[in-house]
């Protein structure tokens, strides 16, 4: 089995199994967009090798590999910084609903305690 088959074969998997989890429910849509993207370009690179070396000579990368190696580098550090954002946004939620249901809690206390403890 060529590199190229095992290649598309593999980026074929990828699609299938995000496909799976979109069915599922278990990844959202918005984080799936990107990977059926990578893995159709990956297909596609793998189906017509002679892609790869001619986007290589047009940004004038001597080895196909090394354009791989850095726009597969630039994609981790875009969704580390894209998932460091949701994280950050999802924290600030958290800690707001916490000191919403606090306050929640405490008028509730108070309002019990005024009307003797009765439910």
């Amino acid at each position: 089995m060529t590199a190229n088959v095992l290649a598309a074969v593999a980026s074929v998997l990828v699609i299938v199994f995000i496909v799976w989890l979109l069915r599922r429910g278990v990844l959202k849509e918005k984080y799936a967009v990107l990977w059926l993207f990578v893995s159709a370009a990956a297909a596609f690179f793998a189906l017509v090798p002679g892609a790869a070396r001619w986007l290589a000579d047009l940004v004038g990368v001597e080895i196909p590999a090394n354009l791989l190696f850095f726009v597969t580098l630039v994609l981790l550090v875009l969704v580390n910084v894209q998932l460091s954002y949701e994280l950050s946004r999802h924290e600030g939620r958290i800690r707001r609903l916490a000191e919403e249901s606090a306050l929640l809690e405490e008028r509730l206390r108070r309002l019990e305690g005024r009307d003797g403890g009765s439910p």
